[in-house]
């Protein structure tokens, strides 16, 4: 029995392939770069931290926490300790469940957040707002949307 043939990609399909492919290797290395110059931290321990900036009583159970910035429980686990070293976070357990860890944002955490998000936001503006018109935008959150979707139909992917 044969193997059906791959649907090759067309010139048209390659190129927006290639585009994303740079641009998702790039854009996160751009970012990092510019938080790491810039505030001493990675893009990841930036979500992390923003994240639970975002978050009521500035405090997520790890599994939400993780889920929100994009990482596995493991990695996250790790910037946790790294973050705790520099008294932005505590884990605490969840007293409403004692199953659960939650991650607190401390006030130094906060501080940290508020002094690096302007640049974070310039980077952004920079490097993906700014070059696109607000039609481009609007298609792009369309974009990001399906993909995320096509990835994971059970709606844990944020955007």
């Amino acid at each position: 029995m044969d193997s059906p043939s791959p649907r090759w990609l067309t010139e048209e399909e390659k190129l927006a392939w290639l585009g994303l492919v740079s641009a998702m290797v790039r854009l996160p290395a751009a970012l990092d770069a510019q938080l790491q110059r810039d505030a001493g931290i990675s893009h990841f321990e930036y979500q992390v931290l923003s994240g639970l900036s975002m978050s009521a009583e500035r405090t997520l159970r790890m599994s939400e926490l993780a889920q929100m910035s994009d990482g596995s429980l493991s990695r996250l686990s790790h910037v946790i300790s790294r973050l705790e070293k520099r008294g932005w976070v505590h884990r605490t357990p969840d007293p409403a469940d004692g199953r659960y860890t939650l991650a607190v944002l401390t006030d130094d955490g906060w501080d940290k957040v508020v002094a690096s998000a302007p640049g974070h936001v310039e980077a952004v503006r920079a490097l993906v707002v700014d070059p696109l018109t607000r039609t481009q935008l609007r298609q792009l959150t369309e974009i990001t949307r399906r993909i995320n979707h096509a990835i994971d139909p059970g709606g844990t992917c944020t955007g």
